[in-house]
């Protein structure tokens, strides 16, 4: 991604030979965007899709954004993924009859306490699949990780005994806690289940796939998907989700939102502020629905 901005700068300010203001701003909004998309969706650009760039301007208008910014920002998406077409790196643009509207605010879609439960219920513990998959549902609630840095945790990034769990994300590294649940159904799972999927005794991932290697994102959200189903779960349910209801449910029951930031592995306090929007919208909801002058 680095080289990509660089890149692009290269190209404002040699081929177009744009103003050191109109490169900044450029630049900016789109340093600002990926972030996002690194935040909240685990998506770099070049992968992100029409509907990606949608959510992220919505969220730009639910964080109070003026509309002459969040016009301003899709501009600079709109000509940053031109050239990226133009010179070769996709395909397509994702930017195609995308509109601001102010009236939209599309937040993240999250699961009730209830919905929670029953999810977590569904793994049976039979088999090695049924012990790893409750194991890697705990932790994905119990941590609020990105199902990359799920996947990529190995044996040694996890302290049982502290019931903590160590998480990689680039160059920065997070200890997030495990409630006793997630502690009770991770050290089954590599105690008693782990050694017998594995298909050498070398590899280091933490969860793997039937075939003894480190779990995909494709399977883990296959395994998800399964689950929701056997759950008669209406919601559509995404990785992501169970990362935005753990913040979500946290700040609902008392949690301050800079201990929230810290552990999602925010850069910024602006991604973790979308979830106190949510929570604000849930309350102006229920208002709506059942304050008799509403």
């Amino acid at each position: 991604m680095l080289d990509l901005i660089r890149a692009y700068e290269n190209y404002l300010t040699k081929v177009k030979q744009a103003s050191a203001n109109t490169v900044a701003s450029y630049l900016r909004d789109i340093r600002q965007y990926s972030q996002w998309l690194q935040d909240n969706e685990d998506l770099d650009v070049v992968d992100a899709q029409q509907q990606n760039i949608s959510d992220y301007l919505s969220y730009l208008e639910s964080d109070g954004r003026s509309a002459a910014t969040v016009s301003r920002c899709l501009a600079s998406l709109r000509n940053f993924y031109a050239y990226l077409v133009s010179s070769g790196f996709l395909e397509f643009t994702p930017v195609t009859d995308i509109r601001v509207n102010r009236g939209e605010k599309k937040l993240p879609q999250i699961l009730t306490g209830r919905e929670i439960e029953m999810l977590l219920a569904q793994p049976v513990c039979v088999d090695a699949k049924g012990y790893r998959d409750k194991a890697m549902l705990e932790v994905m609630y119990a941590t609020g990780m990105r199902v990359t840095e799920l996947i990529d945790l190995n044996v040694d990034d996890v302290n049982l005994e502290q019931g903590i769990v160590r998480c990689s994300s680039g160059k920065k590294t997070r200890a997030i806690p495990l409630y006793p649940q997630a502690q009770k159904a991770l050290a089954v799972y590599m105690h008693e289940v782990r050694s017998g999927m594995l298909a050498s005794p070398e590899e280091q991932a933490l969860f793997v796939n039937v075939s003894g290697v480190r779990m995909s994102r494709q399977g883990f959200w296959k395994i998800l998907k399964h689950y929701q189903a056997t759950a008669h779960i209406e919601k559509e349910i995404t990785p992501h989700t169970l990362r935005h209801s753990f913040a979500v449910h946290l700040l609902e029951n008392g949690a301050d939102i800079g201990s929230v930031r810290e552990l999602m592995g925010h850069s910024d306090i602006s991604s973790t502020q979308v979830y106190t929007h949510m929570i604000n919208q849930r309350l102006k909801n229920v208002y709506d629905k059942f304050h008799p002058k509403a």
